[in-house]
């Protein structure tokens, strides 16, 4: 399916939008990675994040005609408190001597009106270990569609990417069923969506940037 043009409100908000874009992108390109997505807010980039939400050129992301700007591989580049797994990893004491993040990414694939595949992945870097790839594998689903899906995970897989330092070994996917009467759901809200930027919220409020790959 391609996708339509976006139709702006007007020239002002084209321009609004792709300045506080370009402030974002710098702001968070100043950060290093792991201070990026690991729990370290930064009110300045917060409030730009804010302000773009204010004149999203999509208010409501999860109509069929906007799931082609969904789908794809999206980088995540900025977490205001974290992910699940690097809140995991800071509770840890020198975790900073211990595990590096190399990559946050998600996968989105449109399945019908109603429903996305989702692919949450990591690669994580531990000392002697080499490269491992967490991924938890779901579902986003809606009834109406603005902003708001509830998530759920039918899977999580683990796999060597780099183990021991042994690059060009072909290391198998280990993959975890979560049984139906144990899955949960979480709450996701498409805050802000364009053609670059995508930007997500959790139940609580933690906001995720990403930007497409």
């Amino acid at each position: 399916m391609r996708a339509r043009s976006i139709a702006f409100k007007s020239p002002v908000t084209v321009m609004d939008t792709n300045t506080l874009k370009t402030q974002l992108l710098q702001q968070i390109a100043a950060l290093d990675f792991q201070q990026a997505i690991f729990p370290s807010p930064n009110e300045s980039i917060n409030q730009i994040v804010q302000q773009l939400e204010n004149i999203s050129p999509i208010p409501q992301p999860l109509q069929s005609d906007y799931l082609p700007y969904l789908a794809g591989e999206w980088q995540l580049i900025y977490a205001s408190r974290g992910t699940v797994v690097t809140r995991r990893v800071a509770s840890l004491p020198n975790w900073a001597e211990v595990i590096k993040i190399d990559r946050v990414w998600q996968e989105l694939a449109a399945e019908d009106h109603n429903k996305i595949a989702a692919v949450n992945a990591a690669i994580i870097e531990l000392p002697w270990f080499g490269k491992w790839q967490l991924q938890a594998n779901g579902v986003w689903f809606w009834d109406t569609p603005e902003q708001l899906a509830k998530v759920s995970f039918s899977s999580f897989s683990i796999q060597a990417k780099q183990l021991f330092g042994w690059s060009n070994w072909n290391w198998p996917q280990i993959t975890i069923p979560v049984l139906e009467w144990l899955r949960s759901e979480a709450v996701w809200i498409t805050s802000y969506l364009d053609q670059e930027i995508r930007v997500g919220r959790g139940a609580t409020g933690n906001l995720f940037v990403f930007r497409r790959q």
